[in-house]
Parts: structure tokens; sequence; C-alpha cells
């Protein structure tokens, strides 16, 4: 058999090295504007499990009245990696956390506070614990928590990036598209209790 000897270092030209392989970056949300948002899924992590699926979130989706007006400028949605906040937003993209495989979550005083009537309307048992409060969720409970207020609030946080007037208006959004849609909710997907 006939050796053939391959040419592994890049040319020169005028006086440069040139770049062996391609260079540009492979086009994704993170570095290209989409057309229309990208629902995508990470690995959930240690510990923590993806309650939600992308067909959960193609579905709420389009329970949304204005969802044209507010997908602009969205790039992606993503199920994101838990162990972090119960998710984010960095523009363009919204991050959706895993949550933890324990149902049983515990929060501070000041959280079950500000969301105690969304635990209620959602049929969440919780217990006091000195300073914290322990509430233990179903699966539903926990899919319908994080589709009416972590990806609302998320969401809220995009639609106010032009204006930027933070957590406050991402929560006022949040409980304002809710109160919209919860009987469609209702009537879409199922909500057991304990």
């Amino acid at each position: 058999m006939k050796r053939i000897q391959r040419k592994t270092a890049p040319k020169v030209r005028d006086g440069s090295v040139q770049k062996k392989n391609r260079h540009a970056p492979t086009p994704s949300y993170w570095n290209t504007r989409q057309i229309v948002p990208v629902i995508d899924k990470e690995r959930p992590g240690r510990g923590h499990k993806h309650y939600l699926r992308k067909e959960h979130l193609a579905r709420f989706i389009h329970m949304l009245p204005d969802w044209d007006e507010l997908a602009k400028g969205l790039d992606a949605v993503i199920l994101a990696r838990g162990g972090g906040p119960e998710g984010w937003f960095d523009d363009g993209v919204i991050g959706i956390c895993a949550w933890p495989r324990d149902p049983h979550y515990i929060v501070d005083a000041a959280y079950f506070a500000e969301h105690s009537d969304i635990f209620e309307r959602l049929g969440v048992r919780s217990s006091a614990r000195g300073h914290e409060f322990e509430c233990v969720f179903s699966e539903s409970q926990i899919r319908a928590y994080q589709l009416l207020h972590i990806f609302l609030h998320e969401l809220g946080h995009h639609h106010d990036r032009s204006t930027n007037h933070g957590e406050w208006y991402a929560e006022q959004y949040a409980r304002k598209y809710e109160a919209r849609i919860w009987n469609q909710y209702l009537n879409e997907f199922e909500l057991e209790n304990f």
C-alpha cells in the first residue's frame, strides 16, 4: 500500500499563519437572533428533575393572548439545569430551571408571604418551620407553578428589557397574566392536589 504524506501545518500567507479549520462560531440562539423562539432542554442536573416537557411549554404558549407581541426579540425558552434560581432571563433567552426531585420545598418567610396566594390557588400544602416554610407540591402543581408564575415572571423581564423596571415589574406582570389565563389553564392542564 502506498503511503501518502498529509500536510498538517497550516499555510503561511503574507507572514501570518492561516487558521487550519473552520473558525466561525456555530449559529445558535445564544449568538444568532431567531425568527421563532426555540424551545430547548438541558440535562436537569444531579438531584433535579424536569417536571415540564417541551410540549407543556408549547401548549401553554398557545394560551397566552398576546404571544406574537411577547415573542418579539425572544430567541429561546430553555428547560434549564437545576440547582440555582427557579428561572432566569438573559438577552432574549428565558430559562426555567429543573425542580428538586424532593417534592418538599423549603422557602423563607418573606418568599412564602409574597407567593402564598399562588400556593393557595394551586392547593400546595405548607407548614411553618421556624422562619421557614415547607411546601409540598404534586407534579402537576410544580408544572402549574413553573408555567403560571416562573415562566410568566421571566417573560415579564423579557417584556421589560427596554424600560428596566426590574423585579417588581416582572412579578406584577406574572400575576396579571396568571389571572387572565387561570380558567383556560385549568381547562387545558390537569391540576391535582394531595
